[in-house]
């Protein structure tokens, strides 16, 4: 999964359950702020395994979503070299 096919999943997990940035971060329980879970949200950050797997289960996704990305990009540099 592609950063923007990432960011596109959250922004509409959290838009079709009617949250806010606030919302996901308060009920997380994870202890982030509304800008840290803005950060996540957008690709600026990545979450912790805990942070990520609370975040998932506020919108109901599975958590490993969060390091598909990384993988990906990881594994493809090392086939490409």
């Amino acid at each position: 999964m592609e950063q923007q096919d990432l960011k596109k999943l959250l922004v509409s997990k959290r838009e079709k359950l009617g949250l806010t940035h606030q919302d996901v971060a308060v009920k997380s329980g994870a202890s982030i702020t509304r800008q840290y879970y803005g950060m996540i949200e957008n690709g600026e950050r990545r979450p912790s395994v805990d942070v990520a797997k609370k975040i998932a289960n506020v919108l109901g996704i599975d958590w490993t979503i969060f390091f598909d990305v990384i993988c990906n990009r990881k594994l493809h540099e090392r086939t490409s070299a």
